[in-house]
């Protein structure tokens, strides 16, 4: 049973009037109390951006292992000689299926060619051919 009619806001457990600090017009003489109609159509820009965001990174990504795989071959591979800064080299295949490092050319000799690579100065190696 409530001690004041409906259009008097109360709150009992505060036990006071609370109608200014409502969200809501809570009487007649109030402003007009419309819901306001949210535009969300950037939302498609936004899932746009991020998708192709993300298809950046995972290419980027896909890159780095690459790399990551390449330079860690060489590296796994046999070579005796220091190879100098961005000069090309060249990565075979022997019969036993070990991997070497070498000076001569793919068409001089009869060996499985991998690829050819220079050694960066940060200790990368980047392929320049397939």
């Amino acid at each position: 049973m409530s001690k004041y009619p409906d259009n008097i806001v109360y709150d009992p457990d505060k036990d006071k009037f609370d109608a200014n600090t409502k969200a809501y017009p809570t009487t007649v003489g109030s402003q007009k109390f419309e819901p306001v109609c949210v535009d969300k159509s950037d939302s498609i820009k936004a899932d746009h951006y991020f998708e192709s965001k993300l298809q950046e990174i995972k290419k980027e990504y896909e890159t780095l292992i690459d790399e990551y795989k390449w330079t860690r071959m060489i590296y796994n591979s046999t070579y005796n000689f220091q190879p100098i800064l961005g000069e090309p080299y060249h990565l075979y295949e022997n019969k036993r299926k070990e991997l070497f490092l070498s000076l001569i050319e793919p068409g001089a000799w009869n060996q499985k060619y991998i690829g050819t690579f220079k050694l960066l100065n940060n200790g990368k190696w980047e392929l320049v051919e397939k």
